[in-house]
């Protein structure tokens, strides 16, 4: 890691203390109009969460309204019943995405997979900088709303299932993540700003209860509107 990635992950509550839990649970609202678009409004609109940490893995509960419960890991992703028994599963799911644009609707396991990427990555985010095979390369600094924040690339290796093999993170004086942008390679490389607020302590760790992403234009400012996905936690918990 560069300094800035050192200086990031110390900001949120430093590596030792991350790895002392192995998994956050929290309660999860969304919004925006990606989950319509991909034929699934409401469907994660108000569900419970559970995350691995470190470990790449994670759960919605419930995922449809006859309380079935999402189960993501990388090359598998199944959906079971309230009992446990599996009704749906789908093998080496990024494969499945091939061809899709920001306009394909996703099966039910494919949004499973999408969800579970996506806050497997958010919940993760800053420790997974650490993770063997992620490089960070700290780039041109960048102003915005009368700010002024560094900038982190960051380059996953393909073992990771995240948004995007190249993202940027963008850091405020205190080391904290104001900003995050990737490009959604499983929707057409659709590309996102990810704004990041609302941080409270848990356990010593910092955590971002707010999370609005937006449209992000070629020159790297983003769109006030639509706004995509909305992200609001409440209730984290480290165990």
């Amino acid at each position: 890691m560069n300094d800035l990635a050192q200086k990031v992950i110390d900001a949120h509550g430093g590596l030792d203390r991350w790895k002392r839990f192995g998994k956050a649970t929290a309660h999860l609202k969304q919004g925006g109009a990606l989950w319509s678009l991909k034929g699934h409004a409401a469907q994660l609109d108000d569900v419970n969460l559970t995350v691995g940490l470190g470990a790449q893995w994670a759960s919605h509960s419930p995922f449809s309204a006859d309380g079935r419960i999402s189960h993501f890991k990388p090359d598998l992703v199944t959906i079971t019943d309230s009992a446990g028994k599996v009704v749906e599963k789908l093998d080496q799911p990024r494969a499945s995405f091939a061809g899709h644009t920001l306009e394909t609707p996703w099966s039910d396991p494919q949004l499973a997979y999408f969800a579970g990427i996506a806050m497997w990555t958010y919940i993760n985010m800053p420790f997974v900088l650490a993770a063997p095979g992620v490089e960070t390369t700290e780039i041109d600094n960048w102003t915005e709303n009368g700010e002024t924040w560094q900038r982190l690339r960051v380059t996953f290796p393909s073992n990771i299932a995240t948004h995007s093999t190249i993202q940027t993170l963008y850091v405020d004086s205190s080391g904290l993540l104001k900003r995050h942008d990737y490009d959604v390679e499983i929707a057409g490389n659709t590309p996102g700003a990810h704004y990041i607020s609302d941080y409270i302590d848990i356990d010593g760790i910092k955590f971002p209860k707010r999370r609005r992403i937006f449209p992000r234009q070629p020159d790297g400012n983003s769109l006030p509107e639509p706004l995509v996905v909305s992200i609001d936690l409440s209730d984290i918990r480290l165990s």
